[in-house]
């Protein structure tokens, strides 16, 4: 392994996956302890055909998405160190899987968090251009609809997330692309590397020059491909890496 990455200029991307926000007390879903291996049915949620096939399963995801820990959740130390890093001026995007919004709340500039899968705070119709924010749903759940209809047309309503077996939004999925070509280091953070096509851009980063840094615990399919691997605890992880950026390039 080489530690020249370090010192090198351009422009940074960083692909983010459930494992950063684990230490917000937001559990992810592959790992020993995570949502789906605790319970297989929970995956049933996130399954777009059986949301709109299953009144019963669509009332669980609300009760579900009511009762989400990133609701309550702060960033941690890693979220902060990658906004510290924007506000210090390195040209940094952020491409991350994850639906809670943390890095935002970290500080973060939004317009350059890309979400591929979407987010937890807004609700959107499945067959018309209704939308609205979560709270607002969550409200008339708590008034005693279990499943409760557009307003505007009847349809089914769900998150605005991008659920398996649903298409990605091409505009977003082409804007990661670019981050991850036009990036000198790329970093992969708390991410099992398994979902396709947001794995994909570890990649499209090397094969256009980057170094490749993979933070996880866990073996990942792109790890052959890593300049690095970091199996350190992420909180720790991150913000020392961040911290030799910046003292790099200082």
């Amino acid at each position: 392994m080489t530690s020249e990455w370090r010192s090198r200029d351009g422009r940074i991307g960083v692909l983010t996956g459930a494992g950063i926000s684990t230490d917000s007390g937001i559990p992810d879903f592959r790992g020993p302890r995570g949502v789906w291996t605790k319970d297989p049915i929970a995956e049933l949620l996130s399954t777009y055909d059986n949301y709109l096939a299953d009144p019963e399963l669509r009332q669980r995801a609300w009760l579900a998405r009511r009762d989400n820990p990133a609701w309550a959740a702060r960033p941690n130390a890693a979220h902060l160190a990658l906004a510290e890093l924007a506000q210090a001026g390195r040209a940094v995007t952020i491409i991350t899987q994850n639906i809670d919004r943390l890095h935002q709340r970290a500080g973060f500039p939004a317009d350059r968090v890309i979400e591929i899968h979407g987010n937890m705070f807004e609700v959107v119709c499945v067959e018309c251009d209704y939308q609205t924010t979560m709270a607002t749903v969550l409200d008339r759940v708590a008034a005693g609809e279990a499943d409760p209809p557009c307003p505007q047309c009847g349809g089914v309503l769900k998150s605005a997330t991008i659920m398996f077996g649903q298409q990605l939004d091409r505009r977003t999925m082409m804007k990661a692309a670019l981050a991850a070509q036009t990036s000198a280091l790329f970093l992969a953070v708390g991410s099992s590397l398994q979902v396709e096509p947001a794995a994909s851009m570890c990649a499209i980063a090397v094969e256009n020059g980057a170094d490749l840094i993979i933070v996880n615990n866990e073996a990942t399919p792109y790890d052959s491909m890593a300049t690095e691997l970091v199996r350190e605890p992420i909180g720790t992880a991150v913000p020392r890496l961040v911290d030799e950026i910046l003292a790099a390039r200082g």
